[in-house]
């Protein structure tokens, strides 16, 4: 269905009613009015300049950011629970490696699971966190393609929408963040085609519904994303037919409310909507994402909160700071400036996720993935108002060609210091996330606990989930035999396999997580008090222990091992709802 525009009377000029709105996929310079009807826009895939210009932009993201992807950088424990999740939903243990407690939807893993399945079918000791870092190479060309689309159809010139994508793609906070598997980077795909078709030239109605369902998929994939879907509906509305607005912007809320409510009639279908005994809910789950413990204020030395955004700008300065710029300027420059004006979506984007970092809530490491596609895009936009300004305005057709050329020679000396800026930090920043190795102790300690462990089936040992699915592969039991170290205190399902607490565990592997996050966990405090180092792997902060627990496995109760057999990582909590929903890896996601 396309939109349609009032029948023209006394006349035999016909306009095709799906093209004569769009706007423009060319520069953003000024035009001068026309009674003729506007030209039909250009599509990007007949435009081989655009095609060459994103092919060669493209090319050299991969390339940047696929060197050294599984040893840059360090594994998470994050990475490792949404991994582990996705190879329980492709072993069908359920929708978690553990019980599954609402603390996200499950379409991110999902997602993960269907990239990873053949990789994972052909070679399933390849399911570990370094080797599947591989198919996040997919989920980043996708999104930096959508970021020169979405340029284009909001204006930018050919030059401005390559350097958002050059921005985006190869700046070196991108190129470690989106190496990293997180829900972020796949809902920041979704995030990135609901804009695209929000402002589709051709406005036909089919694409604002699909926009729509982008957008779910988006919040279903990560559900913070819906903070940015206002600035999708200002898109949509600045690019929908006047004659068909109404329909367009009914017909999307309509399809992403209606895909979005499918999570929690999920819930309701198995009884978990709402609390009760015996069960965790999604209501629960709700209510601990917006009850944790704030991070303190973003600007106050000390915090929380001012420690991630110390990290952000270690790896760059230039896209955060120069896309907050950008979007300064063109909120400024809005009454009197096409590029701002177009821009409007991406800058409200950035406005909104800026406001949210400004608060004193929690702040967690990835939050920025989600503003990184609307920075570089800003960034990119700012530049190209900057740069019409210098070339274009003021200038008449008598202008004397000593001041044209003063004007190019200014264009060329910001463009120089900019490089001479920004080049030598980017490619240091780049250079060592393509060449150092970060993850050697965690291989080694992987390789040790493989090769060293006589009874790995009949040993017991807590680790992070960074190495939960490593040792799978090595023949320890999942779920019971290695043990995500959280589980061992907060889920009644494993704790209950654990009558004499940590007394019940063989080795407890001491990586920089469990370390951090021992104090507040009795059982885990307990192992690494009573445990020596039998292998180190890494100097220092970064180092991993592999500590056997003392007095521990040996003299185990002969009923608490035969537990074991019926029990999978998917097991149903039975009690204790409150202590599953306090699991959390401080400074993580989760």
């Amino acid at each position: 269905m396309t939109s349609t525009l009032p029948a023209a009377t006394k006349t035999e000029v016909k306009v095709p009613a799906q093209r004569t709105a769009a706007p423009t996929a060319g520069s953003t310079s000024r035009t001068t009015p026309s009674v003729s009807p506007p030209p039909t826009p250009h599509r990007l895939r007949d435009s081989r300049v655009d095609l060459l210009l994103c092919g060669l932009l493209l090319v050299a993201i991969m390339i940047v950011q696929g060197w050294n992807i599984a040893d840059y950088p360090t594994l998470s424990d994050d990475e490792g629970t949404y991994l582990a999740q996705a190879w329980a939903v492709q072993e069908g243990r359920g929708l978690a490696h553990y019980t599954y407690w609402y603390d996200h939807p499950p379409l991110g893993w999902i997602q993960l699971a269907v990239l990873t399945w053949i990789p994972a079918q052909l070679a399933p000791e390849s399911m570990t966190v370094g080797s599947m870092r591989a198919v996040m190479l997919l989920i980043s060309a996708i999104s930096a393609v959508l970021v020169y689309v979405l340029g284009r159809r909001l204006s930018l010139p050919r030059w401005a929408a390559g350097l958002g994508m050059a921005l985006f793609g190869l700046s070196p906070l991108s190129v470690v963040l989106q190496r990293e598997i997180f829900l972020d980077n796949i809902a920041v795909m979704w995030t990135l085609l609901a804009f695209c078709l929000a402002a589709s030239p051709s406005r036909h109605l089919w694409h604002h519904f699909g926009a729509g369902l982008a957008a779910a998929a988006a919040v279903l994939t990560k559900e913070t994303m819906l903070l940015v879907l206002p600035a999708v509906l200002l898109t949509m509305w600045r690019h929908s037919h006047r004659d068909t607005r109404k329909f367009a912007i009914t017909g999307a809320v309509t399809a992403c409310a209606l895909i979005g409510v499918s999570y929690p009639l999920f819930a309701l279908l198995k009884g978990e909507l709402l609390p009760g005994a015996g069960h965790v809910s999604l209501w629960d789950g709700i209510v601990y994402q917006m009850s944790r413990p704030g991070s303190g204020f973003i600007l106050t030395e000390g915090t929380g909160s001012y420690g991630v955004l110390q990290s952000w700008l270690y790896y760059d300065r230039v896209l955060p700071l120069g896309g907050l710029a950008g979007a300064l300027l063109l909120l400024i420059t809005w009454r009197w400036s096409v590029t701002a004006r177009a821009l409007a979506g991406p800058a409200l984007a950035v406005a909104i996720l800026a406001g949210m970092a400004l608060r004193p809530g929690y702040l967690p490491a990835m939050y920025v993935l989600q503003a990184l596609p609307f920075l570089a895009l800003v960034l990119a936009g700012g530049t190209a108002s900057v740069t019409h300004g210098v070339l274009r305005r003021w200038r008449s057709a008598t202008e004397k060609r000593a001041l044209t050329w003063a004007r190019h020679a200014v264009a060329v000396a910001l463009a120089a210091a900019a490089a001479v800026y920004v080049v030598p930090r980017w490619y240091e920043g780049n250079h060592t996330a393509m060449t150092f190795n970060a993850n050697a102790p965690y291989q080694e300690a992987a390789k040790w606990l493989g090769s060293e462990i006589d009874d790995p089936e009949g040993t017991r040992v807590l680790v992070d989930d960074a190495l939960w699915l490593d040792l799978v592969h090595e023949g320890y039991k999942p779920g019971l035999g290695v043990i995500w170290f959280y589980k061992a205190d907060l889920d009644p399902a494993v704790t209950k396999t654990m009558p004499r607490g940590w007394r019940d565990l063989d080795y407890v592997v001491a990586s920089p997580t469990v370390r951090r996050d021992a104090v507040d966990l009795p059982n885990v405090k307990g192992a690494m008090e009573n445990s020596t180092p039998v292998a180190t792997f890494g100097t220092g902060e970064d180092r991993i222990e592999i500590r056997r627990i003392e007095g521990g496995g040996d003299d185990r109760a002969a009923g608490t091992e035969a537990t074991d057999d019926n029990r999978t990582g998917g097991t149903e909590a039975t009690g204790g709802d409150d202590r599953i929903r306090e699991t959390e890896a401080a400074g993580g996601d989760r």
